[in-house]
C-alpha cells in the first residue's frame, strides 16, 4: 500500500500576530525542520501565500527556508490553492481565478522555480464543478477532495486514478475520512497501532490518501508532530506524495464527483446541504453574511482601476467569517463581526455604491451583530453545538477497534513527558502545560486500554 499525506496550513488575513507566532512555534517550525532530517520523506502540502507574507512579518522566515530547502530536495510538493482562503464554490468565477492567481504570485515570489503547478485545493477542500473546471483552465492536473464528493451508489476503489467526466486528462484524488480522522484525532499515536489498523491493505497495490490540517502537529494536538515523523520513516509503509500515484497506478475511471466539503457530513449531504458549515439554509447570520459579501462584490466591480478597495475585497472574502458563525460547534463573535465590518466597509468606501446600498450594508451589518447576540443570550450557540457534537462522538466511539496495548500508551506517554520536560526547561510553560494535559488525557485511556 502507498501512503499519500497532505497537510494543509493557513491563517486568515485577519489573524493576530500572538496566534501566528504561538502556531509557528509550536507547528510549523517544528514540521519542516523535522522533515528535512527524513531521508526519504513524500509530502503533498498547501500553504496558502497569506500565510507565507505572515511568516515572513513575524518571525516565521526560517519556515519558509525550510520549505523551500524540502522542496528543492524533492522531498515535498506544492498544491495551488486561492490565496486568502475563499469559500470558491459561491463565489463568481472571475473571484475564483483571481485568488488562484494571487496565490500564484505568492508561491512564485517565495518558492520560485521549486513548485509545479500539479494538484490544486480548493479552500476548505470545497467542490463544485465550477472550481474544477476552472482549476484545469488555469493549468492544474487534479484536485483534491473529501471521499464524501465521491459518487453516490458507486465503489471507491483506490488502485486507480479517476478523472473528472468533461474534463479531460484532469484528475481527482478522495481524501479517507475515518483514516484522516483518526490520526488528526490523536486516537493513534505509533506506528505498529497503524500498522494493525490498515491490516491486509498493507500488502495490497492500492493507496490510501490523508489530509488534514498542519496546525494538528504540534500546535492543536502536542506531540503529535513525532509521530508524523515516525510514519514517514517507516519502512513497512511507502510513502508517496499524491502526485506520485499517477506514475504508480495505471488505471483510468471518469466520475462525477458530487458537491462536498472536508466538513460535510452524512446529515448534511442527505439534506442537500454541502455546504452547510459556510452557507445553511437555517442559518441567518450566514444567509447575511452572503447578502453582504455579493454586495461587496458587486460594488468592487464598478471599480476595476481602485486599488484599494479591490485588495480590501480579495482578503474579505476568507471562509472564516461563515464557518465561526456555523456554531457546529465552532463560534466566534469576534471573527463573525471583523469579517462583516471589512465587507462593509468596501460598500461604504467605494465612490460607486449608491446611497441605498450603503444603507443595507450598515442594516446587514447590524442583523449579523443582533443575531449574533442573541444566539448567544439564548443558549442556542449551545443548543446547535451540542446537536453537531454527536458526529463527532460516533467516530470516538469508533476506539475500541483500534486495539492499542497499555505498552503502546505507555511508549506516547513516556515521549510527551520527556518534551514537556523541554518545553519547561526552554521557558515555553504554555506548551508544556498543554503537553501534561495531553499526558493526562493518554493516561486515563490506557487505564481502559487491553494489556
Amino acid at each position: 500500500m502507498y501512503w499519500a499525506n497532505f497537510l494543509h496550513i493557513y491563517q486568515p488575513p485577519t489573524q493576530k500576530e500572538i496566534w501566528v507566532r504561538r502556531v509557528t512555534k509550536e507547528s510549523y517550525q517544528k514540521i519542516f525542520s523535522g522533515l528535512l532530517k527524513i531521508p526519504n520523506c513524500r509530502l503533498t502540502l498547501n500553504i496558502n501565500s497569506i500565510l507565507c507574507e505572515l511568516l515572513e512579518k513575524w518571525g516565521g522566515e526560517d519556515v519558509i527556508r525550510d520549505i523551500r530547502e524540502l522542496l528543492k530536495q524533492g522531498k515535498l510538493e506544492l498544491t495551488g490553492s486561492a490565496k486568502y482562503h475563499a469559500f470558491l464554490p459561491l463565489l463568481p468565477e472571475e473571484e475564483i481565478k483571481r485568488q488562484i492567481l494571487l496565490n500564484e504570485e505568492g508561491l512564485n515570489k517565495y518558492f520560485d522555480g521549486y513548485w509545479k503547478k500539479n494538484g490544486f485545493f480548493s479552500p476548505e477542500m470545497a467542490y463544485s464543478d465550477k472550481v474544477a473546471r476552472v482549476a484545469k483552465e488555469m493549468g492544474y492536473k487534479w484536485i483534491i477532495i473529501d471521499e464524501m464528493g465521491f459518487p453516490a451508489g458507486k465503489k471507491y476503489i483506490p488502485d486507480r486514478i479517476y478523472e473528472i467526466n468533461g474534463l479531460e486528462d484532469f484528475g481527482v484524488f478522495f481524501r479517507e475520512r475515518n483514516l484522516s480522522f483518526i490520526v488528526l484525532s490523536a486516537q493513534i499515536g505509533t506506528m505498529p497501532a497503524i500498522i494493525r489498523y490498515i491490516g491486509d491493505r498493507l500488502q495490497k497495490n492500492e493507496y490510501a490518501i490523508t489530509a488534514m490540517d498542519g496546525e494538528t502537529f504540534g500546535h492543536h494536538r502536542p506531540g503529535m508532530e513525532q509521530f508524523l515523523f515516525d510514519l514517514l520513516s517507516d519502512n513497512e509503509i511507502k510513502t508517496v506524495s499524491v502526485n506520485d500515484l499517477f506514475e504508480l497506478f495505471k488505471d483510468r475511471e471518469v466520475v462525477e464527483p458530487q458537491l462536498s466539503t472536508w466538513a460535510v457530513t452524512e446529515q448534511d449531504m442527505k439534506r442537500g446541504e454541502p455546504y452547510a458549515r459556510w452557507s445553511r439554509s437555517d442559518n441567518e447570520i450566514q444567509k447575511y453574511q452572503w447578502e453582504l459579501t455579493n454586495l461587496a462584490i458587486e460594488v468592487a466591480g464598478r471599480t476595476p482601476g481602485n486599488e484599494v478597495i479591490r485588495s480590501a475585497l480579495d482578503r474579505a472574502v476568507h471562509s472564516d467569517q461563515y464557518w465561526w458563525a456555523s456554531a457546529r460547534p465552532w463560534w466566534s463573535l469576534e471573527m463573525i463581526e471583523r469579517g462583516a465590518y471589512e465587507l462593509k466597509k468596501i460598500v461604504l468606501d467605494s465612490p460607486e455604491s449608491s446611497s441605498e446600498e450603503k444603507q443595507r450594508v450598515e442594516e446587514l451589518y447590524k442583523q449579523i451583530l443582533y443575531i449574533g447576540f442573541e444566539w448567544q443570550r439564548e443558549g442556542k450557540v449551545d443548543e446547535i453545538a451540542r446537536q453537531e457534537d454527536e458526529d463527532v462522538l460516533g467516530r470516538l466511539h469508533q476506539k475500541g477497534k483500534l486495539f492499542i496495548t497499555k505498552e503502546e500508551y505507555g511508549q506516547m506517554i513516556k515521549t510527551l513527558n520527556e518534551q514537556t520536560v523541554s518545553s519547561a526547561h526552554d521557558g515555553d510553560y504554555h506548551r508544556a502545560a498543554m503537553l501534561k494535559d495531553r499526558v493526562q488525557e493518554l493516561t486515563e485511556e490506557m487505564e481502559k486500554a487491553k494489556d
